[in-house]
């Protein structure tokens, strides 16, 4: 079960002190020490007023990788006096949860509480996150369940209704900081590397305190003439692979951010997320999908070139591959960003789809259905129709709403790129229709 601070009683806790993990030696004694999670542990946070007030309620610490949940979950049994009894979804079935159901009614018997921590909770399918259900209302454990992943896509509402979902950040720079601090005065060293330099390590970090602390044991454990610079740091150690994961929330928090900066004209911050996405491993395909779709949900008529775009930039993308290829998503991409945008289409679409539903099979009107028996000209299919082309301005001004139904308006253009010229067209049909006796 890995964490920033791996609870006692997991493998490598009796490793002598001084030999141990860099990440174990550092691990918090008490919930002031965890960083970077003030808005929990803090007085007026929800941990802080749990452990103030000595009761624990059940919870779900929803967090990225190395943010230090299992060491919470660890503390949080310390402060309120309750029995550590850790499991990962991981490794763990229904016969060891079983296991420790029994064993905290045990000692429920005997007065003492279980706090059951459940790391990766996530990982238990529904059923099993059922099982936890009855033990949780009647008291036999307090449930602190851990999972990197959004809790309202993979964990039961009834479970969700039971337990109070609580969100650790990712670490700032301030709180790295803070673990190199710890580091070098546990060791009595400085980190071997310059000023520039630390400011890199901290941002290869991306917010992970177990990531920065190996990268700083990997520093110690090199015998240097003299502090890195950044590009000596970069030689020697890796960034971290972003968190990304396509099926999951990461992929679908980025490809909002993305559309709706397409959507807000700031074509800077579009290609910034459409560079997560991609240098993340994000399947290009996607994102053009996603950015033909922008074309025709946020642009429209505005500017009818942009799905032309789009659908050019996946042929060019299929033709070329990676990474030679990727310049023509980023060329839609720009294109998207900075073209007039207008939803009219979109809103017409959702309103007469809406009025088909409502509507039901109405009969058009007469004179614009075909006739191609002579039995349907005889009851008047086709009757009085007028050809537009034989019109002056090519337009008949003719009535094409069902009898029974009041003509309706779906579209109405914006003023905004090609569609100002769309809207004049329209308003012109209008008058002609108005003069002319139709609708």
């Amino acid at each position: 079960m890995a964490d920033l601070f791996a609870p006692d009683d997991l493998p490598g806790a009796d490793v002598p002190a001084d030999t141990a993990p860099l990440a174990d030696r550092l691990r918090p004694r008490t919930l002031a020490d965890v960083v970077g999670q003030e808005h929990l542990t803090g007085p007026d946070g929800a941990i802080g007023r749990m452990v103030a007030a000595g009761r624990l309620s059940s919870i779900i610490l929803w967090g990225p990788p190395g943010t230090g949940k299992t060491t919470t979950a660890r503390l949080l049994a310390d402060a309120v006096g309750m029995r550590f009894a850790p499991i990962s979804a991981v490794f763990s079935g229904v016969a060891d949860l079983k296991k420790l159901f029994a064993t905290a009614k045990e000692h429920a018997r005997r007065g003492e509480k279980t706090l059951l921590f459940v790391d990766e909770i996530h990982r238990f399918n529904r059923a099993q996150q059922d099982g936890f259900l009855p033990f949780v209302e009647d008291g036999t454990v307090t449930l602190v369940g851990a999972t990197t992943e959004n809790p309202s896509f993979e964990l039961n509402a009834a479970l969700l209704s039971r337990a109070q979902v609580l969100i650790l950040r990712r670490l700032d720079a301030a709180a790295l900081e803070q673990l190199l601090d710890r580091a070098e005065a546990l060791t009595g060293r400085p980190v071997p590397i310059d000023a520039a330099a630390r400011e890199a390590l901290v941002a290869s970090a991306d917010g992970d305190g177990r990531f920065l602390l190996n990268q700083v044991e990997t520093l110690y454990s090199i015998d240097l003439a003299q502090p890195l610079d950044p590009a000596g740091l970069s030689a020697l150690l890796h960034r971290r692979v972003a968190v990304y994961d396509k099926d999951r929330e990461g992929h679908y928090n980025l490809i909002s951010a993305l559309h709706k900066s397409l959507r807000g004209s700031d074509p800077q911050a579009a290609l910034y997320y459409l560079a997560r996405m991609l240098t993340a491993g994000e399947e290009p395909l996607y994102v053009l999908r996603r950015l033909v779709r922008f074309a025709t949900e946020d642009i429209g008529l505005a500017d009818p070139q942009a799905v032309v775009q789009c659908l050019a930039a996946k042929d060019a993308y299929d033709f070329l591959g990676s990474p030679e290829g990727e310049l023509a998503i980023v060329q839609a991409c720009l294109y998207c960003a900075t073209a007039p945008k207008s939803n009219a289409g979109y809103m017409a679409m959702k309103a007469s789809f809406k009025s088909a539903r409502d509507t039901g099979s109405l009969m058009p009107p007469m004179n614009i259905v075909n006739a191609p028996t002579k039995l349907m000209k005889q009851v008047g299919y086709g009757k009085n129709y007028q050809y537009d082309h034989d019109a002056a301005e090519g337009f008949s001004g003719a009535n094409y709403w069902p009898e029974e139904m009041t003509p309706q308006t779906f579209y109405t253009p914006t003023e905004r790129g090609f569609e100002a010229r769309i809207a004049e067209r329209i308003a012109h049909w209008d008058r002609l229709r108005a003069e002319r006796g139709g609708q």
